[in-house]
């Protein structure tokens, strides 16, 4: 039974090879019956047999029309997918345990496409047109197991348009990737030394940088809302925040080998406090055996610390 798939696989591999964007013509689009369309057929053979018995002219009209319906069905189902373009989008990188959203934009470079599907025919497919020269960005979800590269594979683009009697179909690899991080395990934050970092030694800092009180500045993108000074907001000041600034060479360095457990409890443990110090706007510095990073701060920063996270022990594929 494992031989079908194999053979499916190696021949849609031949037929539609990967690429970040595609163009559904009559080689990678396929046609069948549906249920409705193999009843359908089954009323028009019972209709035709009935027709022949009794030699009912009316009868035999009826049955070639209906034959004749759905021959011309054929076609109009086909059309409904031919000539349109397929295109990677963006992804979302996701911790593990959320979903991982991956974009794919739909393109029409002459008529409409009317009712197509797309997705994994597991987690649901997403119905939506496409305008006459026009796009349609659909974003597709899928859940997340493991950190790293999630690479959901082939993905089924379908159409029952006009009756639904039968259905064109394609699965086709736009190469879709999406990051995945490691859960977030709350955790005491790992000294240089190996000893964590706890309340009562008064190296845990709640805030970025408190070791130095700088005044206010006005409030920019990416700003803490508990930094702001509500006070000043309140008589008119704008929008001002506490700014801080931490002592030189005091910033905390998140440590691998300073934690316990095992790899992925480790990694998650670091997850935590690299989304927790970056939310606090303090600039960290992280350690993992094959590289350090920072010490830094910013988005930037935090996503160059996931990101090393997430691909920690792992072949680093691909960077789009």
């Amino acid at each position: 039974m494992r031989l079908l798939p194999r053979f499916r696989d190696r021949w849609l591999l031949r037929r539609i090879p990967p690429a970040s964007s595609v163009r559904l013509d009559q080689r990678r689009i396929f046609i069948m019956p549906t249920r409705v369309g193999l009843a359908f057929a089954a009323a028009l053979l019972l209709m035709l047999l009935t027709a022949i018995n009794y030699q009912n002219s009316l009868a035999y009209g009826l049955t070639f029309l209906l034959g004749a319906l759905f021959l011309v069905t054929i076609l109009h189902t086909w059309r409904n997918l031919a000539g349109l373009l397929l295109h990677a989008g963006g992804t979302t990188a996701a911790f593990v345990g959320e979903q991982a959203s991956l974009r794919v934009r739909l393109e029409s470079q002459g008529r409409a496409y009317q009712a197509v599907a797309i997705g994994w025919p597991a987690s649901g497919l997403h119905l939506l047109d496409v305008p006459a020269g026009g796009t349609r960005e659909v974003e597709l979800s899928l859940p997340t197991q493991r950190r790293g590269w999630l690479r959901p594979g082939r993905v089924r683009v379908e159409s029952r348009f006009p009756l639904g009697l039968l259905v064109a179909w394609s699965w086709i690899d736009l190469e879709l990737a999406a990051l995945v991080y490691p859960r977030p395990l709350a955790g005491d934050r790992p000294q240089q030394g190996g000893a964590p970092q706890t309340e009562d030694e008064g190296l845990l800092a709640r805030t970025a940088g408190v070791d130095d009180y700088q005044g206010l500045r006005p409030w920019q993108p990416g700003d803490s809302r508990r930094r702001l000074h509500w006070k000043a907001y309140s008589r008119g000041h704008g929008l001002l925040v506490k700014d801080f600034a931490s002592l030189l060479g005091n910033e905390p360095l998140l440590d691998f080998d300073a934690l316990q457990g095992d790899t992925e409890e480790r990694l998650s443990q670091l997850c935590h406090w690299v989304v927790q110090l970056s939310t606090d706007q303090q600039p960290f510095a992280l350690r993992l055996p094959a590289e350090t990073i920072g010490p830094d701060s910013g988005q930037a920063h935090r996503d160059a610390c996931l990101r090393a996270l997430a691909l920690h022990g792992e072949h680093v594929e691909p960077s789009r």
